[in-house]
């Protein structure tokens, strides 16, 4: 039943923003597909203890694997998630058998630097990725053959959450296995693990994998909702952002990456549309406010309050 109960918090508000903002379906499905990329870094960094600023290599692998496919292969949108996946968790493998060799400011700088050379080299595949025009034309088929992408974007909002859900499902059985607490024990103490007979090194590997796939998945998602893949899938703040997003929200439950990401979107847009010059003050201001009041992120803001009732008593 605990289980069950964010699921059920989750659909609840996927609806009432489906009617609450009927004519704001986009903003919301880039929510939904940003959320997915949280996922995936939470997976790395709040689970398993993965330090990176470069999940943008993996998502926008993903992205332009999935357009590319829908272009000169077929526009079926779950054949075009698969490949996403397929994309990303294949990046997180090359790459990962190397930077996973690596520990804190080193790990950070080369995974920034895998990010940046995919940029380049998408850059530089012009005739193939469109380079600085971007990679357009992308037209997707109807959902399960059933259900065609609309201009005001129903289709593909109730696609994306459909898909956002199954992602989540997936995680949370994932970090609940004997797998998931594996990666937990590899976070905490990697040394420890080892002495228990714990194959670290694979171990991490595999949850770099998982987390492309996932990554992969939200890029390909963002590629079909918007029709569009250019070079800035592959840039430094949207890895940078996704780590704001996580911070805030809470890391290591998954559920704070859901919070993080609504939240921090939310109020860049608004804050955005009232001051396009200096909203990033807004964020500052909100990140340092969350971190100081609680350091476990909104996520654990309930129970911060609970303890400060406590004292008071």
């Amino acid at each position: 039943m605990r289980r069950a109960l964010p699921f059920a918090v989750m659909l609840v508000v996927a609806v009432a923003a489906y009617y609450a903002f009927p004519y704001n379906l986009a903003f919301l499905t880039r929510i939904v597909f940003t959320m997915i990329l949280v996922l995936s870094l939470d997976l790395l960094l709040g689970v398993t203890g993965i330090d990176t600023l470069g999940q943008a290599a993996l998502y926008g692998s993903g992205a332009y694997a999935a357009g590319l496919f829908a272009i000169h292969v077929w526009n079926d949108p779950l054949a075009g998630l698969a490949v996403g996946a397929l994309a990303g968790a294949t990046v997180a493998f090359v790459s990962g058998l190397f930077l996973l060799r690596a520990h804190g400011l080193t790990l950070l700088m080369l995974t920034i630097a895998v990010a940046e050379v995919l940029k380049e080299l998408a850059n530089k595949l012009d005739w193939i990725t469109g380079g600085t025009d971007g990679l357009g034309g992308i037209q997707m088929g109807p959902v399960l053959g059933l259900w065609d992408f609309d201009f005001i974007g129903q289709t593909g909002y109730i696609y994306a959450v459909s898909v956002l859900f199954v992602v989540a499902a997936v995680l949370s059985v994932v970090t609940g296995s004997p797998f998931g607490l594996s990666l937990r024990g590899i976070k905490d103490s990697p040394a420890r693990m080892r002495a228990i007979g714990t194959p670290v090194g694979r171990r991490k590997l595999a949850a770099y994998v998982l987390a492309g796939a996932v990554a992969g998945i939200a890029g390909a998602l963002a590629a079909q909702s918007t029709a569009l893949v250019s070079l800035s899938v592959y840039d430094f703040q949207l890895s940078a952002e996704a780590v704001l997003m996580l911070v805030l929200g809470g890391t290591g439950r998954l559920w704070g990456a859901l919070i993080g990401t609504a939240v921090f979107m939310t109020v860049h847009e608004v804050a955005a549309s009232v001051n396009p010059f200096n909203w990033l003050f807004v964020i500052g201001f909100l990140v340092l406010g969350v971190v100081y009041a609680a350091p476990r992120g909104l996520i654990g803001l309930p129970e911060e309050l609970r303890q400060i009732l406590r004292r008071l008593k």
